[in-house]
């Protein structure tokens, strides 16, 4: 017969809005331990109770095992009193002690969501904020701590019958994926056009709308993670001539965004810049930084994107919306932030409406 220990678990770091109270119940269930796991002020606290073998895997794991995007530090484990407890479960956060605040940045679209993104047969074909526990906004959302769906503004989207199933599976990626969300119960995509009196809610003809206005040499402002993007294509030297002009920003180089197939994320980037060995992990690392790289002599790019210049900054689409944006246009896209030279980054819809008007 073995006894059974049981142990009490205090970790910070990158624990919240990166799925680690999901993987902390599947590896205690893998593991046959007992016990609980809750979100507390910038940190989670672990009860667990089985056999010792058990418990020192549970421990290796807890660290080497971690998700991706999370960076989880273990402050303390203490030995503690079996409650003598027959399922592991995930608590409901809670708000007591010293606050230690370590807020979860925004992700780039994982993998995962891509491909269901590009599947004709996921319920999320096209779905402009699609995401999971691995990837998509976290910062941007949360009016509170701890990270839960009620402290974001995703509060406001009920979950549809489909997506709190998966929310409430503990094998699914979207358990307790705090923005989780589909076409039937999550935002939509809007288009508008004051000057032509168009208004497009429905998000593929919204995207279709703003695709073409692009194709047409427009300038787009397009609402990502954290703020706008003004876009328009980059191998039009009139429609960056325009965007300067009316930004203003008449000399300052501008960043290109360039499509990124899943299969090949750099596939269009390398026709246009030969980035080195360091640049392209730069490009493809989790935070989709600008990187300056160097521009190749058969660069189709417009000059008038950094002119005199042999170096342009250039990153990878991070959000699903860009990526279908990017795709669609099959092309790159210059993005510069959505603010007028100057001020702060617009990212309020109504704020957008009044100062970027003369711009798009």
């Amino acid at each position: 017969m073995q006894t059974v220990e049981a142990r009490h678990w205090m970790l910070d770091g990158q624990v919240q809005g990166v799925g680690f109270r999901p993987f902390v119940y599947r590896l205690a269930h893998e593991l046959g331990l007992n016990g609980w796991v809750v979100n507390r002020a910038g940190w989670v606290e672990i009860h667990t109770e089985g056999a010792n073998a058990a418990q020192k895997a549970f421990e290796r794991a807890l660290i080497e095992q971690a998700p991706p995007l999370a960076e989880p530090r273990l402050l303390k484990m203490e030995t503690v009193t079996p409650c003598l407890l027959e399922h592991f479960t995930i608590r409901d956060s809670e708000q007591q002690g010293d606050v230690e605040i370590h807020l979860p940045p925004d992700y780039f679209t994982c993998n995962d969501c891509l491909d269901e993104l590009a599947s004709p047969a996921d319920r999320r074909y096209q779905y402009p904020f699609i995401n999971c526990t691995q990837c998509g906004p976290r910062y941007t959302l949360i009016t509170a701590l701890p990270y839960d769906r009620t402290n974001t503004s995703m509060a406001l989207f009920p979950l549809c019958p489909e997506c709190r199933k998966e929310y409430e599976d503990p094998l699914n990626r979207r358990f307790h994926a705090e923005p989780i969300a589909c076409p039937t119960c999550g935002p939509r995509l809007l288009f508008e056009d004051d000057e032509r009196e168009v208004s497009h809610t429905d998000s593929g003809t919204a995207l279709r709308t703003a695709v073409s206005a692009l194709q047409s040499g427009d300038i787009v402002a397009v609402k990502g993670i954290g703020g706008y993007h003004l876009m328009c294509d980059a191998h039009n030297d009139a429609a960056i001539l325009q965007l300067r002009e009316r930004k203003p920003r008449p000399h300052k180089p501008l960043a290109v965004m360039f499509p990124a197939p899943a299969a090949d994320p750099l596939q269009y980037l390398l026709q246009e810049v030969a980035p080195d060995t360091e640049e392209c992990a730069q490009l493809l690392s989790p935070i989709r930084p600008i990187v300056l790289t160097t521009r190749k002599e058969n660069s189709t790019l417009s000059p008038q994107i950094a002119p005199g210049l042999s170096e342009v900054g250039v990153m990878l689409p991070y959000s699903p919306l860009h990526h279908l944006l990017l795709a669609r246009f099959d092309g790159p896209l210059v993005a510069t932030s959505g603010n007028i030279s100057g001020e702060p980054v617009i990212t309020e819809n109504e704020t957008a409406r009044q100062r970027l008007t003369h711009v798009t």
